[in-house]
């Protein structure tokens, strides 16, 4: 078995699903190997990640603002807001999500399906530089 390693940054421009399909599929089948498994994992407590639909971005949005209505951002509602109105329901869209994601390499390719794609979910509302730690173990 084989392993590697990396770290990838990423700058959001704020909240939402911003995709990163394109440097974790790069860097992946980059590293030489036919068969695998990919783990990425969010180094953040108002971050996620996602699997989605990458196709129609009506997706995308309609998700967003399910969080928005699920974790509004209302001082009133939660005694945490060191950090500002967006933190604590930050923390809640991040609880209720995932922070780390395996996908399986067959072939030399990650096994994402057609319409699938790898997205960072920003739930802050100002833009951050966000880390996803990346390692592939495999043959």
């Amino acid at each position: 078995m084989r392993q590697a390693v990396t770290e990838i940054e990423i700058r959001t421009p704020g909240r939402g699903l911003h995709e990163v399909t394109g440097p974790v599929r790069s860097w992946a089948e980059g590293q030489g190997l036919e068969a695998g498994l990919l783990t990425m994992f969010v180094r953040h407590t108002s971050a996620s990640l996602l699997i989605q639909e990458n196709a129609d971005p009506d997706v995308l949005r309609d998700l967003g603002d399910f969080f928005t209505r699920l974790a509004p951002d209302d001082r009133a509602l939660y005694r945490h807001g060191a950090e500002g109105p967006d933190d604590m329901p930050a923390h809640i869209r991040a609880a209720l999500t995932q922070t780390q994601l395996s996908i399986p390499m067959i072939g030399g390719r990650l096994a994402l399906g057609t319409w699938q794609g790898v997205f960072l979910f920003e739930h802050r509302r100002a833009g951050h530089r966000r880390k996803i730690a990346l390692h592939l173990l495999g043959e």
